[in-house]
């Protein structure tokens, strides 16, 4: 009997809504070919719904997720008539920390050499994932404005860092290299300077460290860590950090491996549901155009299959992506000359 596996689908706004008709085009072909057993549900969420009904996520909407959806296929968030993306907090932030999705992973691998802006680097050289702690720091919204709109106006954000949730994201940075034969873990934190957080978060890795002596670690300050990504970034495996610094170092991998329309993401709790996000934004600028890139949403299916245990076809679709880029058979952020739905039809060819 076929494995079913439930696929909640969240296009989301702008381009996401142009790259996951497009993913999902993928999806049901991998489906039909392999019988995979997925069924896709897509939902409404995001602006259009945000300015008709006053609705981000709907009542209910985690304990469904939680109960009946083996992952989430997310598009992207952002519309100018939604200035201040409340309706992305609500949807992103609220499922990221309504469903406890506390490991946000991130590979950033070059895939041809020309794309990467680093002279000589290639993907030998910028293959490494970054583990971001997703659930805690700046992230929390703890603090607030004082004497608001006045000349003595403050505002204060705290950063919170708990014990429980360092050593978890810590310990899944470990687990995933050495369940995928990687060989360092390094630490970015800036704990020179911020020393109760970055103090914790030293002793964690100290100790969780010692669980795993096979893989070998290192540590940065986030400042330097950022300089020896564009350096030397061959000497990166794995990277921890919090949700703060992961966030910055995530895009300058995006940047590293030449476009953020090759960036893909998990969001994960191991043992829950997952969601799977590629991580461009909603570009309103290109909207209607036919040149979103949907590379990195097929990559990002690619990391959703293989969390769904769907293994070999997961690789099929990356090998098929890796050789459509390699091939140029791209949209214009790239180089390319191909319209988003063009790419969509080289990959599909490659696959059947």
């Amino acid at each position: 009997m076929t494995r079913r596996r439930r696929i909640a689908v969240v296009p989301g706004d702008g381009i996401g809504k142009e790259v996951i008709a497009e993913g999902v085009r993928v999806l049901r072909a991998l489906d039909e070919k392999h019988g995979l057993g997925l069924e896709l549900v897509e939902k409404d969420w995001g602006a259009d719904k945000w300015i008709a009904e006053g609705v981000g996520l709907p009542d209910g909407a985690l304990d469904d997720l939680k109960e009946n959806y083996d992952a989430i296929f997310f598009g992207a968030l952002g519309d100018p008539r939604i200035p201040d993306m409340a309706h992305g907090r609500e949807i992103l932030l609220g499922m990221r920390f309504g469903l406890d999705l506390y490991v946000n992973q991130r590979p950033c691998k070059v895939i041809v050499e020309d794309l990467c802006p680093l002279k000589n680097k290639g993907p030998d050289d910028v293959d490494f994932v970054i583990m971001r702690e997703n659930t805690e720091d700046l992230y929390v919204s703890m603090g607030g404005r004082f004497k608001k709109g006045t000349p003595d106006e403050v505002a204060i954000d705290e950063s919170m860092n708990t014990y429980k949730g360092v050593e978890r994201i810590v310990r899944a940075a470990f687990e995933y290299a050495q369940k995928a034969g990687r060989k360092s873990v390094t630490l970015a934190d800036k704990s020179n300077a911020v020393r109760f957080g970055g103090g914790l978060w030293q002793d964690v890795f100290k100790e969780v460290a010692a669980d795993f002596p096979d893989v070998a670690t290192q540590h940065r300050f986030v400042d330097v860590m950022a300089m020896e990504l564009v350096s030397k970034p061959e000497a990166f495996d794995v990277v921890v950090a919090n949700n703060l610094f992961g966030d910055i170092l995530s895009d300058i991998g995006a940047g590293l491996v030449g476009s953020l329309g090759l960036a893909a993401s998990a969001n994960l709790h191991p043992g829950r549901i997952g969601l799977f996000e590629p991580v461009h934004g909603s570009a309103p600028d290109i909207v209607g155009q036919d040149k979103a890139n949907p590379l990195a949403t097929f990559l990002t299916a690619s990391m959703m299959l293989e969390f769904l245990d769907a293994v070999d076809v997961a690789a099929d679709l990356k090998k098929a992506v890796l050789d459509t880029v390699a091939d140029g058979k791209v949209t214009p952020d790239l180089g390319g000359t191909l319209k988003t739905a063009e790419v969509t039809d080289g990959v599909l060819a490659r696959l059947a």
